[in-house]
C-alpha cells in the first residue's frame, strides 16, 4: 500500500488521537497526519484540501460525527472518512451509512485492520470490521421492519454479490464477460430499486434479505 497518504483524525479524546496517529505513523512513515478535535474543525481543515482519509469519531462535541460526515460528502461525494466507533454504538451504524461513510473499525481495532480499512477504502470499497457486521446483522434479525417486494432480475442479484465481495465496477465486468458500462448500468438500477444512498446501504440491503450470508 502507498504509505503517501494525508490522513485527518477526527477525536475529541487526545490521548486516543495521539495514539492512533503514532500507529499510523510507524505502519505509514510517509503519511501526514493531522487532528482535529470536533467535527466543525474537521469541516475548516477539509476546506481547502481534502485528505486521503478521514478516520471519524462518531460522538464528540461541537459537531458528532455524523453532522460532519454528512457536510463533508456534501462537499466531496468522493471523500473516504471511515467512522471510528465503540461496542455499543449500533444505533449510529445506520446514521453513518446515510451520511456516506465508507468504513467502520472499532476503537480497540488491531493495527492490521487499521492498516486494511484505510487501504480497502482508498481503493473505493468499502470496509467493516467482522465485530460491527455481525452487531449489524444481529439487529437487522431483530427487526420488525417490512422488508420492501423488490423484484431484481438474475443479473442485478449477481452483480449484487459481487458488489458485497468487494469487487469493482470493471472486477465485475471482467468476470462476467460485460463492460463496464453495463455494470455501472446495474448498480445505478439496484441503488435505485432498494432505494439505496451508496454501496454500504446496498450491502445492508442484501445481508437483510437473504442475498449474502456472513
Amino acid at each position: 500500500m502507498d504509505t503517501k497518504k494525508t490522513i485527518l483524525i477526527v477525536d475529541d479524546h487526545t490521548l486516543f488521537r495521539n495514539g492512533l496517529k503514532l500507529l499510523l505513523q510507524h505502519y505509514l512513515p510517509d503519511s501526514v497526519i493531522i487532528e482535529s478535535s470536533n467535527g466543525e474543525d474537521a469541516l475548516l481543515r477539509v476546506t481547502n484540501k481534502m485528505p486521503d482519509i478521514i478516520l471519524m469519531d462518531i460522538n464528540m462535541p461541537v459537531m458528532n460525527g455524523v453532522e460532519a460526515t454528512r457536510k463533508i460528502i456534501e462537499m466531496n461525494p468522493q471523500a473516504c472518512i471511515i467512522a471510528l466507533t465503540m461496542h455499543g454504538d449500533e444505533s449510529y451504524y445506520y446514521q453513518m451509512i446515510d451520511a456516506g461513510a465508507k468504513g467502520f473499525l472499532l476503537k480497540n481495532s488491531k493495527p492490521d485492520d487499521v492498516l486494511e480499512a484505510i487501504k480497502q477504502v482508498c481503493q473505493g470499497k468499502h470496509y467493516f470490521s467482522e465485530e460491527i457486521m455481525y452487531s449489524v446483522i444481529r439487529n437487522l434479525n431483530k427487526s420488525d421492519a417490512e422488508v420492501p417486494d423488490i423484484q431484481l432480475s438474475s443479473r442485478e442479484t449477481e452483480v449484487l454479490k459481487m458488489i458485497c465481495a468487494g469487487l469493482s465496477n470493471q472486477e465485475i465486468g471482467d468476470k462476467l464477460f460485460i463492460s463496464k458500462r453495463t455494470v455501472d448500468n446495474h448498480r445505478a438500477s439496484l441503488l435505485e430499486k432498494t432505494q439505496s444512498k451508496n454501496t454500504a446501504q446496498l450491502v445492508m440491503y442484501a445481508i437483510k434479505n437473504g442475498i449474502i450470508e456472513l
